[in-house]
């Protein structure tokens, strides 16, 4: 798309929410009539209010589709202990299909060492090691949420990904790193910019699609977006008047973009959307 600014459609991650969550509850219905419910449990370790509302929003969407969903809160003061003989009894129990560490955990918790003690089969955040190899090779059981939430989006409006170049700002392993072993996959060129990365703005401009992924408010401004360009906004930022911005500069970017995620409407609800579906994937794969 070239020539005068364009208004850029709004990939609305709301509405394809909802319609995947319809085809999950459709499937979820006729596991339960066979006597597997798919199952998840949603582990939060203290009281973090973010995290508290995140898993609330989770077993809210579990009720919505007919997954069961159970919530284990634990204190502060739990133990690595305490913490892993309660994921070993969820990896043993039959109801439960998938198992949620809300992140982050409270020190001294080790995060990375309760992250391995969660079996790769109900890892349904796709954090696991087994599942991220997996996901290098190409062949992933599970998908972490996020990153399988922009490609639906992608895919959703038809987003040409082989052969263009995709620029992915931030490279955390929740969202950036498997963004971009997502879209190589899909046999686009990737470039992941980081703290470290000389002049980001001009390898932003190279981007066909441009993956904002760092926590910095409005930190994608117009001048560093290639006209027509694809735009996904995973940034979600409380500004000191409460209100939530991404790490787009949504009306500036949104006249030059051709497509364009909003804040809040758009990765979010699509993130809760893949964990349902990695729920309902797992709940198929255990069926008797």
């Amino acid at each position: 798309m070239t020539g005068e600014s364009i208004m850029a459609e709004i990939i609305d991650g709301k509405k394809i929410a909802a319609e995947i969550k319809g085809r999950i509850k459709e499937e979820a219905g006729r596991l339960t009539a066979e006597g597997h419910q798919p199952g998840l449990a949603a582990v939060l370790v203290g009281d973090n209010p973010a995290s508290v509302i995140y898993v609330r929003n989770k077993r809210k969407a579990c009720e919505e589709v007919g997954i069961y969903s159970e919530e284990h809160r634990l204190p502060d003061s739990t133990t690595q202990a305490d913490l892993k003989k309660l994921i070993a009894r969820l990896n043993f129990d039959p109801r439960i299909h998938g198992i949620l560490i809300q992140l982050p955990l409270p020190k001294p918790i080790d995060t990375d060492k309760i992250l391995l003690e969660v079996s790769p089969e109900k890892d349904v955040d796709g954090l696991h090691p087994y599942n991220i190899g997996r996901l290098t090779m190409g062949s992933p059981l599970f998908v972490p949420c996020t990153p399988a939430g922009v490609m639906a989006m992608l895919d959703y409006h038809k987003i040409p990904m082989e052969g263009r170049r995709a620029v992915i700002i931030g490279r955390s392993r929740l969202v950036g790193r498997p963004v971009s072993l997502l879209l190589m996959h899909r046999n686009a060129t990737i470039t992941v910019c980081h703290s470290r990365t000389r002049d980001i703005p001009s390898v932003c401009r190279e981007g066909d699609i441009l993956v904002a992924a760092m926590g910095r408010p409005r930190f994608v401004t117009a001048d560093m977006v290639k006209e027509g360009a694809a735009v996904i906004d995973v940034g979600i930022n409380r500004l000191a008047d409460g209100s939530l911005v991404g790490d787009v500069d949504f009306d500036a970017v949104s006249k030059k973009a051709g497509w364009i995620t909003p804040v809040p409407g758009g990765v979010g609800p699509m993130t809760i959307a893949m964990l349902l579906k990695n729920t309902l994937e797992s709940a198929k794969r255990s069926r008797p």
